[in-house]
């Protein structure tokens, strides 16, 4: 396979395995943490209305789905791809962050969430991933 090839499909399967990944958490999340009582988690128009009744705890899965699935897709990148292997998996990081904005924008939350979320969740998780594949050499 020629290298191009499998650096791209090294990306594709990255975004793949942390979208895979960030929907479980999310999914775990609103099994593990209930919403508060009056929310409605089943549309954004419901989540808009009821964002101010969540508390820092209801905040935890979502920032875990963002961090650990950016995580575990930079990584996959980063194993697969020939070469350049911190690279890709900061590319992949760079796609859940414009996801991350994209999320914020759509649904916005309270300051301090979104800035940890967009601050800590996406490139400091690529980096990290491609940092320990890097670091395997």
């Amino acid at each position: 396979m020629k290298p191009i090839i499998r650096n791209i499909l090294a990306v594709v399967a990255g975004i793949v395995a942390g979208s895979a990944v960030n929907m479980g958490l999310v999914m775990l999340g609103g099994a593990v943490i209930a919403a508060p009582a009056g929310a409605d988690v089943t549309t954004t128009e419901g989540l808009k209305a009821s964002m101010h009744l969540f508390t820092p705890v209801n905040f935890l899965f979502p920032f875990l789905a963002h961090a650990v699935g950016t995580f575990i897709g930079s990584l996959v990148a980063a194993l697969i791809s020939t070469n350049h292997k911190m690279v890709y998996a900061l590319v992949v990081s760079v796609w859940f962050l414009a996801g991350g904005i994209i999320n914020v924008v759509i649904l916005p939350s309270p300051l301090w969430f979104t800035l940890a979320d967009l601050i800590l969740a996406y490139i400091p998780m690529g980096y990290l991933a491609g940092r320990l594949i890097v670091g395997k050499k």
